[in-house]
């Protein structure tokens, strides 16, 4: 096939994803009650985290998307470590068609990015006087579902209100 002056048809560049930068935003890792919370403990703590994603548009093809994860761990309802970490990249992406743009900045972004937040939770916890926190890998399709569905949900219901 041929675009009309024998040549063969131009291919479309193919997509790019590029990590311009990475870096630590905010950090905080809090041990309220050391040392106290040092010692053997009676039981094993209950570790929650949240984790969500943020992205904004810096320039033209560049995103910066920041990984939030907080965690807490408590015993006996003392809570023996908190931490907050806003790990960000600025990402380039070109040749990405709009309607699959906003879901690679959501998910592969995030996803790039999890393994360095997850370094830096270990060694915090650790520095802190306690066994490093291996955080389990994070389904960042099943999040950006969830987060979609929340959102979809949310302009529906405001849609409904009754006047």
């Amino acid at each position: 096939m041929t675009n009309g002056n024998g040549a063969p048809p131009e291919a479309a560049p193919p997509p790019q994803l590029n990590v311009l930068a990475q870096y630590t935003k905010d950090l905080s890792f809090e041990n309220p009650n050391a040392p106290a919370s040092l010692g053997p403990q009676p039981q094993q703590p209950a570790i929650n985290i949240q984790i969500n994603v943020n992205a904004n548009n810096i320039a033209e093809n560049e995103y910066e998307v920041a990984l939030l994860i907080e965690g807490k761990a408590e015993n006996s309802g003392k809570v023996m470590f908190s931490f907050d970490l806003a790990y960000a990249g600025v990402f380039r992406i070109v040749n990405v068609p709009k309607e699959n743009l906003h879901p690679l900045i959501m998910i592969e972004c995030p996803r790039l990015l999890f393994p360095f937040a997850r370094e830096i939770i270990a060694t915090s916890v650790r520095d802190g006087g306690f066994p490093p926190l291996m955080l389990d890998p994070v389904d960042f399709v099943g999040l950006y579902r969830q987060n979609m569905e929340r959102q979809a949900a949310a302009e529906q219901a405001a849609q409904v209100k009754p006047s």
